[in-house]
């Protein structure tokens, strides 16, 4: 199908709403399927959690009362390399995806206890196939020369990694628009209407469609049931400081403190529910700020640059929805608070499921039926 104008409205083989970092790397997989895709973007009136993210591409513990979703995570982990590439052959855009391993740091030894016996529990359940190690501070000490003493040690994962979250969503848009796709952020989604031969969408313009991908983040809650589906997500906010530019002292990502490719220090990991209020407050900055002192003493003496809140898309039990529509077939549900992460998954097996338009068994345990059962 290509774009033409029909009774007012443009055409698509596949709109997908929602221009963020899970809506660009599904659209990418589309295209890669040979299918005409346009995304409808909201604009920067949106809440863009795409733009406000810690940047991580984390294994460990991902999964931990869901099996199915550590598969998914690990398998996202090892498509990324390949992805990562892709992406800067056909853009020139270097995502500064590094996989050599995180940390999840610990103040305390019953902190320490608590997740080496949930990772434990997950190396179980993986039959043994999912690496983890619980280091002790000295252990810690070999990988961080500056870590702080205070520290009683720490989980480690050589899946773990991270990338630039913003060259990220620039390339997935670069290589989306140049080859071929449309981007029309001229209004919100309103209505979404089904027809025999698929669906009309009206937004600042009307388009036609044969199928429909929702990954409008917290807007999904609206628009899910108007194609047979259902999304009962809430807003939980975090805040984020940036430090300014040092020198290098952080090879690997944490769970609490990254350092950049350009040298700044991001710090976060605050969850509040707070509505949709995506602002910052100066305690929640305040306890952000010593944990991380904490971490590493040294940055004491590191000048903040800026601060911001943003929303996390979440479901009850944190784990994300992938669904079709049984009543109104060609219309499907994306939407999880880890885009990063699977944006590789979302690229490739992901994409090739909305492709083929065929049943998945595999992906049942990811509808939103979990939630009324």
């Amino acid at each position: 199908m290509t774009e033409t104008a029909t009774q007012g409205a443009r055409i698509a083989d596949v709109c997908l709403i929602g221009g963020g970092l899970v809506g660009m790397a599904i659209a990418l997989g589309l295209q890669r399927n040979g299918l005409h895709v346009a995304v409808l973007d909201e604009g920067d009136v949106a809440l863009r959690a795409s733009r406000g993210n810690f940047g991580l591409v984390w294994v460990q513990g991902k999964g931990d009362t869901l099996p199915e979703y550590a598969d998914i995570t690990r398998l996202s982990a090892r498509l990324w390399p390949t992805f990562a590439a892709s992406l800067q052959d056909s853009t020139g855009v270097d995502v500064q995806l590094q996989q050599r391993g995180g940390l999840y740091l610990c103040l305390t030894e019953q902190e320490l206890d608590a997740r080496a016996r949930m990772l434990g529990k997950m190396h179980e359940a993986a039959g043994g196939d999912y690496p983890y190690e619980t280091l002790d501070l000295k252990q810690v000490r070999e990988k961080i020369p500056e870590i702080g003493d205070t520290v009683a040690g720490a989980t480690w994962c050589p899946e773990d990694g991270h990338v630039n979250p913003l060259l990220l969503l620039r390339a997935m848009t670069e290589r989306f628009k140049a080859q071929g796709g449309i981007i029309d952020n001229t209004g919100r989604v309103e209505t979404i209407e089904p027809h025999p031969e698929g669906f009309r969408i009206h937004a600042g313009g009307d388009w036609d469609c044969a199928r429909v991908v929702l990954c409008a983040g917290l807007g999904n809650r609206e628009l899910a049931p108007q194609v047979g589906l259902s999304a009962p997500l809430s807003p939980n906010r975090g805040q984020v400081l940036v430090g300014e530019r040092v020198r290098p002292f952080l090879d690997y990502p944490t769970g609490h403190v990254r350092q950049t490719g350009e040298g700044t220090v991001q710090i976060g990991d605050s969850k509040e529910d707070v509505g949709f209020d995506s602002g910052t407050t100066t305690e929640v900055m305040a306890k952000i700020a010593h944990r991380a002192i904490r971490l590493f003493p040294l940055l004491r003496d590191v000048k903040l640059v800026r601060a911001w809140g943003a929303l996390r898309v979440m479901t009850p039990d944190g784990y994300p929805i992938y669904q079709a529509s049984t009543s109104c077939p060609g219309a499907y549900l994306v939407t999880c608070h880890s885009g990063v992460t699977l944006a590789a998954f979302h690229e490739g097996p992901l994409a090739d499921w909305i492709a083929s338009d065929r049943y998945d068994p595999s992906l049942e345990v990811f509808h939103a039926e979990r939630f009324t059962l």
